[in-house]
């Protein structure tokens, strides 16, 4: 079967497209044809050697995706050859087949199709986390969602605006700001160098907001503080980019609540991760939470897709797809 490995930790040239035997399932695991599988900034810290650094390499690149039940192994009585499943955090998804645990599928219902479950996965339950758990948005509350065009700011937006939320959204190009509005957006910031914290302001009449959810790195941070209110949250994720440095605790300002959102948090057991997940269809055949799929690309142009994600030029989720899908 085909898989997408890297060679050694570095840039999109340590992609490489090649044949590996298939995997056999053992017990507790599923093997899965994979549909469709999600690219994620995770994946290009993996790539780049910031994540399972002691997986030797050659090693799969990927997490998340969607497909069909091949076989199950011993002991596996709730899912069966033929049925369709997504999954979340199972390495090496980039993959025409692949075995995952049990545990780590969740069944797509007939209204899903594969491409949908693979997009909603890891961005829709990272948005269902932030808005829910992390910080409970409250009807009224006004949120400033960093890099609202992408695939998980997209989503985020509208479980936001679903909870009665307001949301600013901050874009790097001009460009974006029609698809981060699409999704709800009330005021959209286009900003590409961390100078965005005196507009924020002047929105909510110097007061700041409730709540910021930030991925973007080091350089957004001092204006995501400047950004909040008095008791404002700080939502600060995403490994990729680094973080702040060395924070004195005592020099915080406005009284505010910073923390680092961890996503394995939200579907720590196996009924979280099923129940989040049958939440997340609910709304999307509901048609209250549209799924904006950017580009897809074939299995062998993974390099590429690390390439346009890293440019900052592309909107949406991000898909491979194997030769082999039915999706």
């Amino acid at each position: 079967m085909k898989a997408i490995v890297m060679t050694q930790p570095g840039g999109p040239e340590v992609i490489e497209y090649v044949d590996l035997p298939a995997p056999q399932p053992g017990a507790g695991e599923v093997l899965v044809a994979v549909d469709a599988a999600g690219v994620n900034f995770m994946d290009i810290g993996a790539r780049q050697g910031n994540l399972w650094r002691d997986a030797p390499c050659p090693r799969g690149l990927g997490a998340e995706g969607a497909g069909r039940v091949l076989a199950v192994g011993d002991g596996v009585l709730d899912l069966a050859p033929g049925q369709r499943v997504a999954w979340v955090y199972a390495p090496g998804s980039y993959a025409e087949q692949l075995v995952v645990p049990a545990t780590a599928l969740v069944p797509i219902p007939d209204h899903i199709d594969a491409r949908t479950a693979a997009a909603v996965m890891m961005q829709g339950l990272t948005a269902n986390h932030f808005a829910t758990e992390f910080y409970p948005v409250q009807p009224g509350d006004i949120a400033l969602v960093h890099a609202a065009a992408g695939g998980l700011g997209l989503l985020l937006t509208q479980l936001i605006k679903l909870r009665g939320g307001q949301v600013i959204g901050r874009v790097s190009s001009p460009d974006k700001v029609a698809v981060a509005k699409q999704a709800g957006a009330d005021h959209v910031i286009v900003d590409s160098q961390g100078d965005f914290a005196q507009e924020v302001l002047r929105l909510t009449g110097g007061e700041g907001v409730h709540v910021v959810y930030d991925g973007s790195g080091p350089s957004t941070f001092q204006g995501s503080l400047d950004a909040l209110r008095i008791c404002g949250t700080f939502c600060w994720y995403g490994p990729v980019l680094g973080g702040p440095g060395a924070l004195d605790i005592m020099s915080l300002p406005k009284s505010i609540k910073i923390g680092y959102a961890t996503f394995m948090h939200h579907i720590r057991t196996p009924q979280l991760l099923r129940s989040r997940t049958e939440r997340l269809f609910e709304l999307i055949q509901a048609k209250q939470l549209q799924v904006r799929i950017g580009a897809t690309y074939s299995l062998a142009d993974a390099a590429k897709a690390h390439a346009d994600m890293e440019s900052r030029n592309t909107t949406g989720k991000l898909l491979l797809i194997p030769s082999t899908s039915r999706s």
